[in-house]
């Protein structure tokens, strides 16, 4: 698809909430977003977020699949992932390794509650942050 971001390469580790949004949205735009999926993975291809992109389906616990992963970033100028602190730094795709590969890369990365403190290694959705605010109802 043409746009403003045509030329681009976007690889998006699948996710759920703001990730795909935001790989649709850079699609939408132009920009070839490459979506890794876990295997039994629930992005439904008819799902509007699956829109504009390539999907291809990698087991992360797998050496080989990870490998496939670093290769793809390596020729990527942008990824997207928003799984809890420190899951990409165990498979080997953190910061630190992926920027070593391709120091032009944009590492985006988003968390329900940020990198540290004490809700950083929750999963953060909706419902915990309006449960937190007082919100919801107990």
């Amino acid at each position: 698809m043409a746009g403003p971001l045509q030329g681009i390469r976007i690889i998006e580790f699948a996710g759920i909430g703001p990730g795909p949004f935001c790989g649709m949205m850079l699609a939408d735009h132009g920009a070839e977003v490459i979506r890794i999926d876990r295997p039994g993975g629930f992005m439904d291809p008819r799902d509007p977020l699956s829109r504009n992109r390539t999907s291809i389906v990698l087991d992360m616990k797998n050496p080989d699949a990870v490998q496939t992963a670093r290769d793809l970033c390596k020729s990527a100028d942008g990824i997207i992932e928003g799984y809890r602190p420190g899951v990409m730094e165990r498979l080997g795709l953190g910061p630190d390794v992926l920027l070593a590969d391709n120091p032009k890369l944009v590492y985006g990365r988003m968390t329900g509650w940020g990198q540290f403190g004490p809700y950083s290694q929750a999963a953060g959705h909706d419902i915990n942050y309006i449960r937190l605010s007082g919100v919801l109802p107990t």
